[in-house]
Formats: C-alpha cells, structure tokens, sequence
C-alpha cells in the first residue's frame, strides 16, 4: 500500500484500520444481538468506538510491522463474545454473525470505489480514500478465508459434516497462532493467490 512509508502514509494507515475495524467488530455485535443473543451488547461491542474493539498488538503492532516488513499484514480485533445458545439457527446464525464483518468492509470498499470512480478527489483526500478502498478490500478477502479464527470458517463450519467440524474446533482452539503459523507455512501459496483476488476486486469494484 505503502511507497517510502512516510509518517503520514502510518497515520492514515493506522486511522483508516481503526475506522475499519470497528465497523466490522460493531456489525458482529449488532448482527448477534438482532439474532437474540445479548452478550456483545452488555459488553459495549456494539459501538465506533475503536477502544471498544482493539487489542493494541494484534490490531495495531502486528500488522504494521508486517506491512512495514513487506509480509502480508495479519490483524485481529478481540473477540466479540457470542453465547451460541442463544442465538437463532444455531451454526446458520453464527455463520450470518461471522460474514456480517467481512462484508461491512465490502460495503465500505464499494462506497470507497465509488467515491474514485464519480470524484477526483487529491492530495490528502486521494490518499485517504485510497488506503479506505485497498484495506477493506484486504479486510474483506483476509476475513473470508473458511480458516479458524477467520470469520469465513464460521460459514464453513455450518455447512461442513461433523469430522470437519471436529478438526476446525481443534484448530481454533489455538486461536490467532494457530492463523500466524498457517499463513507462515503457506504464505508463499496464500499472499498471491490473496493478492490476485484483492486486485481483481479493486479492478471490478473501480471499473479499471
């Protein structure tokens, strides 16, 4: 995303990832409390507020750091706590809770693409419209791979057979290291295929 990583090109990275990520935390707490399970909102989760949401390495330090290392970033808000017992549709609902992030950083892309596509915006504004596109795209097609913790496993796991489900509860129980060993074993694998799907989305989304 980044050229010479200036100190502006940080800060708007860092506020944009901010902005993101408590869209995408906040529609996992209001899509859990709509489907009748409360816990998120007791716990403040449905909110903007980012200090609601982050945990200060795994938002904030880790993905700089592997932004700035040239590594595809890794980043992971706390978890919005979800009492499954209470939620409608059992594996359905919680897979609708599990997509409903992803797709709020579709949603913000798309209207990040569309302000690019119909303003010419520069400077400052092309420069933070820019980071909003290209890091919901990431947001989005990251958070969609079906592997635990990712939410994209949520919808996986409601379709997978029993065995499948078995093997994702293990693996999720090692929670984000269990993510940074996969990614560090297949990234050679996973950061193109990642990178062709991101630049295909940028391309249709921008009409390019």
């Amino acid at each position: 995303m980044f050229g010479s990583y200036e100190l502006k090109d940080i800060v708007i990275f860092l506020a944009v990832l901010l902005i993101s990520t408590s869209f995408h935390e906040l529609m996992h707490a209001l899509v859990a409390y709509k489907l009748g399970d409360d816990l998120a909102h007791s716990h403040g989760r449905i909110s903007l507020n980012p200090l609601a949401h982050i945990d200060p390495f795994l938002t904030v330090i880790l993905p700089l750091v592997l932004l700035l290392i040239g590594a595809q970033p890794i980043l992971a808000a706390k978890p919005v706590p979800v009492n499954t017992m209470r939620l409608k549709w059992d594996e359905y609902g919680m897979a609708l809770v599990g997509v409903a992030g992803p797709l709020t950083n579709l949603v913000l892309a798309i209207i990040a693409g569309g302000l690019l596509r119909v303003t010419s915006p520069s400077g400052l504004a092309l420069d933070i419209i820019v980071a909003f596109f290209q890091l919901n795209i990431a947001l989005f097609v990251f958070n969609m791979i079906p592997f635990p913790p990712l939410d994209g496993s949520r919808v996986l796991y409601a379709f997978a057979p029993e065995p499948v489900q078995r093997v994702m509860n293990q693996i999720e129980g090692f929670g984000i290291f269990g993510l940074i060993i996969f990614i560090s074993l297949f990234s050679s694998t996973i950061s193109p295929v990642l990178s062709s799907i991101q630049e295909a989305l940028a391309r249709f989304l921008i009409g390019a």
